[in-house]
């Protein structure tokens, strides 16, 4: 995304937001990679959930990462 990120009205709502909600980084690191999170099922059920940031500070709905991870079954020893 690099210097293209930027000028991006998302990108910067998602900054306003997080400032308003009082988070502060230490601004140390690359800063342009994009993260993800996934949910991985037990054995064979494979990745119960995907998300991608398509967006700095795109992030993923907490209902849905719940939901996946009740899905994810023991396996069976």
């Amino acid at each position: 995304m690099m210097l293209s990120g930027f000028f991006r009205l998302g990108v910067w709502q998602n900054f306003f937001r997080a400032w308003r909600g009082g988070y502060s980084g230490n601004l140390e690191g690359e800063g342009f990679t994009l993260g993800g999170v996934y949910v991985i099922g037990a054995g064979r059920q494979g990745v119960l959930l995907e998300h991608r940031e398509k967006e700095f500070g795109d992030k993923v709905s907490l209902q849905s990462v719940l939901e996946a991870a009740e899905k994810i079954k023991p396996q069976a020893s």
